[in-house]
């Protein structure tokens, strides 16, 4: 199952983390970042751009489970 992938644009600070970690999931977008889907197949990667997010702006759901970032 596909996870969902959400950038608050409220809260994104266009740091280009996300989008240099993994440029196939994330894109700049302006002064902020955007996932290039709403989807992303499970993958390590996808958790590490995350949690490398300066301004805690991405979450990654498994359904109705958040599973990024992580504590």
């Amino acid at each position: 199952m596909a996870w969902q992938v959400e950038v608050d644009g409220g809260a994104c600070i266009g740091s280009g983390m996300c989008a240099s970690l993994l440029p196939s999931a994330f894109v700049l977008d302006g002064a902020v970042a955007r996932p290039v889907a709403d989807e992303a197949e499970p993958d390590e990667t996808v958790l590490d751009a995350a949690d490398s997010c300066p301004a805690m702006a991405i979450t990654i759901r498994d359904g109705a489970d958040v599973v990024g970032p992580r504590p």
